[in-house]
């Protein structure tokens, strides 16, 4: 069995799928193919890979000898041709939203697998990629906001006067906005964080953050997402988010939807009441924003306030984000191969949910719909 992992293409990715400490957790049977340069962006030099027993080659021949493909972001069409038909892929391939990309590698004969759609249930939390980015996620927009502010995040007693904390507004307690919500805390800012969901309450509070109780009540779906509110309670939302906002220094919105538009909660009026010098932290630009003026992979000024609008955090933390996402992927890597071979067990929850093509179809057909 061999594992090849190329270098990523999309631009400004630094991250690389497996690391060099990662490779004896790959089992018996297992050759790693890495291409040239593929961990140096992240810190892993071709040579910790050969010291650790993996081939380094070109990219012609990880393509052409892999029999397993592993990889961070979803592949280009002009990847997608270069991988084997009957191999296989493992990257990030937001199936929900790349029906195109889903189609093609059916077409192509490869049987694909989707990191982001690993089953929240206690097996799998080992291969938990979601979570393990979003924390990186987190801690670096709680950085950004704190850089970008024009004033200290902690309270300060100076000979000059004490100077009052930042006040740090986390929209959404997922695991990108609890550690937004932990750092910011760490950073002594006076953090309030905000959920559809009551339930996270007590953890929101665990850090030390005051919960934003609005009266307006969501669920929690299947794999403890957020489940959309109607359209009237959107609205109250919004009205009522505002004031808060209104009164926040810092805003760091994480509130996302699988396979939907993120949902709106900042609204360009709530945007236009922030003081001059406030800043927004949007994670969900990727996904249109949870920001109403947040422009994708920009960072813009708006009536004064700074809004941060970086669909790949993770990647500027490349080293830990890289080590952290190549622990999932052995882990699950580990799970589908047995005694050297590719086994794709559908009776196994894991197998069957993250699977998106095999045997040159698409297996679930809701996912191309």
């Amino acid at each position: 069995m061999r594992i090849g992992v190329p270098k990523e293409t999309v631009p400004g990715e630094r991250r690389v799928a497996l690391v060099p400490d990662s490779i004896a957790r790959l089992g018996d049977g297992v050759e790693l193919i890495v291409e040239t340069g593929a961990g140096a962006a992240a810190g892993f030099p071709d040579s910790a890979y050969e010291g650790a027993g993996a081939r380094v080659a070109a990219s012609d021949a990880v393509y052409a000898e892999a029999d397993v493909v592993c990889k961070v972001q979803n592949p280009s069409h002009h990847e997608i041709e270069r991988l084997r038909p009957g191999s296989s892929l493992v990257a990030f391939l937001q199936p929900l939203v790349n029906a195109d990309l889903v189609q093609a590698l059916a077409e192509q004969g490869v049987t694909s697998f989707s990191m982001d759609a690993i089953p929240r249930i206690t097996r799998a939390q080992p291969m938990d990629a979601l979570s393990s980015q979003a924390t990186v996620s987190g801690y670096k927009a709680a950085l950004l906001a704190a850089t970008s502010l024009g004033k200290f995040f902690p309270m300060l007693t100076t000979a000059a006067g004490t100077i009052a904390p930042a006040r740090v507004l986390v929209l959404g307690a997922g695991v990108a906005g609890l550690q937004a919500i932990a750092t910011a805390r760490r950073l002594g800012a006076v953090v309030s964080g905000y959920d559809v969901r009551p339930v996270v309450k007590e953890q929101v509070e665990s850090l030390g953050a005051s919960f934003l109780e609005l009266d307006v009540e969501g669920a929690e779906g299947v794999g403890g997402y957020a489940v959309a509110l109607a359209q009237d309670e959107q609205e109250r939302q919004r009205e009522l988010l505002a004031l808060h906002i209104a009164d926040s220094d810092a805003v760091i919105a994480t509130a996302l939807i699988p396979g939907k538009p993120a949902p709106l909660l900042v609204t360009e009026d709530a945007v236009r009441r922030m003081r001059p010098g406030s800043v927004v932290v949007d994670l969900a630009a990727e996904m249109g924003g949870n920001c109403a003026v947040t422009q994708p992979d920009e960072t813009i000024e708006f009536e004064g306030v700074t809004v941060i609008g970086e669909t790949n955090l993770p990647s500027t933390l490349p080293l830990h984000a890289s080590q952290m996402y190549s622990r999932n992927l052995s882990s699950f890597v580990g799970l589908l191969v047995r005694d050297g071979e590719l086994v794709v067990d559908f009776e196994d929850e894991i197998v069957r949910e993250t699977c998106v093509t095999h045997e040159g179809r698409v297996v679930k057909e809701s996912v191309a719909a």
